[in-house]
């Protein structure tokens, strides 16, 4: 597994990269061959360690996310939720990894059903609009996000809060 560590703001130790890297081949190599791809995130805001973990492979991502005080705590944090995602996604994602993945695994949790029910489709216009103009949007919707029409690149985007309460946009690759 390619692992890449970002830190914004902060310092991280030859240490701390070792222990990543072996945490990650200890605990994901069982799911995902050498050609996935782990990016850890690493910011400090309030004495706290904000640790975001992003596994790519075949077309699927993973992602969890963990303030604490030390950065190993919050990557075996991380580690572990991706873990359960896996587990609990298992009949639908056992065909995008490892064929021996699941080998004498234990579920932690149940697996899901195959399908999933949509109970309502919603129809709107997409209106041109800043991003700013969609936050507001979005909160005075009391929406968690909002999807609309970019003014500057005539692109569609979606704006969401993240769990710290910051915001964020998804934006489509070409």
């Amino acid at each position: 597994m390619k692992v890449t560590i970002t830190a914004k703001k902060i310092n991280i130790s030859q240490a701390f990269t070792d222990y990543a890297e072996k945490k990650l081949n200890a605990k994901l190599d069982r799911f995902f061959p050498e050609e996935a791809e782990a990016r850890i995130t690493l910011a400090e805001r309030r004495d706290m360690i904000i640790l975001e973990l992003t596994v790519k492979y075949n077309g699927i991502i993973y992602r969890a996310e963990q303030t604490a005080k030390d950065k190993n705590d919050a990557l075996d944090v991380t580690v572990d939720r991706i873990i359960r995602q896996i587990r609990k996604q298992k009949t639908k994602v056992e065909k995008r990894l490892r064929a021996d993945a699941f080998m004498g695994l234990e579920p932690d949790v149940e697996p899901e059903e195959d399908n999933y029910e949509v109970i309502r489709y919603k129809y709107f216009k997409l209106s041109p609009m800043s991003v700013d103009d969609a936050i507001l949007q979005m909160n005075l919707l009391g929406h968690s996000f909002f999807m609309f029409m970019n003014s500057e690149t005539n692109r569609v985007n979606v704006v969401y809060i993240r769990e710290e309460g910051n915001y964020a946009v998804l934006v489509p690759e070409d």
